[in-house]
C-alpha cells in the first residue's frame, strides 16, 4: 500500500484507487460500493430530493473517476468524494434559485405533539421523526445543520462551501437546532 506524501498513514484503498485512475472498472465498481450510501444520503440531506441525490451521487462519481489520476490526496477519497458531492447538492439548490439568506415558512408539522423521551418508541421511531422534522427546516438551517453535525464540518468549512461567513453559519446552526427542538416537542 502506497504512503501519501503529506501523510505518514496509508492511504485507505490505495490499490483500487491506483486501479481505478487506469480505468478498472472493476476497481471502480468496488469504490462506488464502498461509498455511494454515504454519498447519497449527504446528497439527500442537503435536496431532500431523492432522485436528485440519486444523479447527484452518479455525476460525482464520475467526475471523480475522471479527476482521480491528476488529485493528490492529502484527505483521503471519502472526504475529497464528499466535497464534490456536496458541491453538486448546493448547485442543485441554486439552479432551484434557493438563497440561504431567504426565511422560509416552516410547513405544517407532521410530528405529533410530546417530546421524543419517555414516549415508548423505538430508536428507528426517534429516528424518523428527527429525520421528518429536519426535512422541515428552512434551507439554510437544514443545510448547516447537515453540514455541521452529520458530516463533521467545522464553521470555516461550511463557510467556505456555502459562501457566507463562520459568524452567520454558527447563527444557522443554533437557530437550525431551536428550530428542529420545537419541532420535536
Amino acid at each position: 500500500m502506497k504512503m501519501n506524501n503529506t501523510q505518514t498513514k496509508p492511504i485507505v484503498h490505495q490499490d483500487l484507487l491506483d486501479r481505478c485512475c487506469w480505468g478498472d472498472q472493476q476497481a471502480q465498481t468496488e469504490i462506488y460500493k464502498l461509498y455511494y450510501k454515504a454519498m447519497y444520503n449527504t446528497s439527500l440531506y442537503i435536496t431532500r430530493n431523492e432522485a436528485e441525490a440519486e444523479d447527484i451521487m452518479q455525476e460525482a462519481f464520475l467526475k471523480a473517476f475522471k479527476l482521480l489520476p491528476n488529485t493528490k490526496m492529502e484527505a483521503g477519497f471519502g472526504g475529497w468524494l464528499k466535497k464534490i458531492v456536496v458541491n453538486k447538492s448546493l448547485d442543485v439548490l441554486r439552479k432551484r434559485k434557493v438563497h440561504f439568506e431567504q426565511v422560509e415558512e416552516i410547513k405544517d408539522s407532521t410530528i405529533d405533539s410530546g417530546t421524543l423521551e419517555d414516549t415508548g418508541e423505538s430508536i428507528s421511531e426517534k429516528v424518523a421523526k428527527i429525520k421528518t422534522a429536519m426535512k422541515l427546516l428552512p434551507e439554510k438551517y437544514r443545510v448547516v445543520l447537515s453540514m455541521n453535525l452529520l458530516e463533521g464540518y467545522d464553521h470555516d468549512e461550511i463557510s467556505s462551501i456555502l459562501g457566507i461567513t463562520a459568524s452567520t453559519s454558527r447563527a444557522q446552526l443554533s437557530r437550525g437546532k431551536q428550530k428542529l427542538i420545537q419541532l420535536l416537542n
